[in-house]
C-alpha cells in the first residue's frame, strides 16, 4: 500500500536521488534508500543489545563457567 507524503529534502539530497535513481522514479529511489536505511538502524540496535548483554557477564559468572568446565573435565576422566 503507498500513500502519498511529503517530505522536505536537502538539495544536496534530492540530487544525488536524482542521479542514482536509473529507471526508477525518484520516489521509488527513495523508498529503496529508506528502507534499507531503517534496516540499518535496526542492525545497529541489536548490536548495541547484544554489546549490553554480554558486556553483563560478570565476574560470577565467569567462575561458574571455570567451575562448570573443571567439572566436566572431571567427569570425562572418569569415564
Amino acid at each position: 500500500m503507498r500513500i502519498q507524503k511529503t517530505f522536505t529534502l536537502e538539495e544536496s539530497v534530492l540530487a544525488v536521488v536524482e542521479r542514482t535513481k536509473g529507471d526508477r522514479s525518484a520516489s521509488e529511489r527513495v523508498n529503496a534508500l529508506l528502507k534499507r536505511a531503517l534496516e540499518l538502524e535496526r542492525r545497529d540496535e541489536l548490536e548495541r543489545e547484544a554489546a549490553l548483554f554480554y558486556a553483563g557477564a560478570g565476574q560470577k559468572d565467569r567462575q561458574e563457567e571455570r567451575a562448570f568446565q573443571k567439572a566436566s573435565l572431571r567427569s570425562l576422566k572418569r569415564d
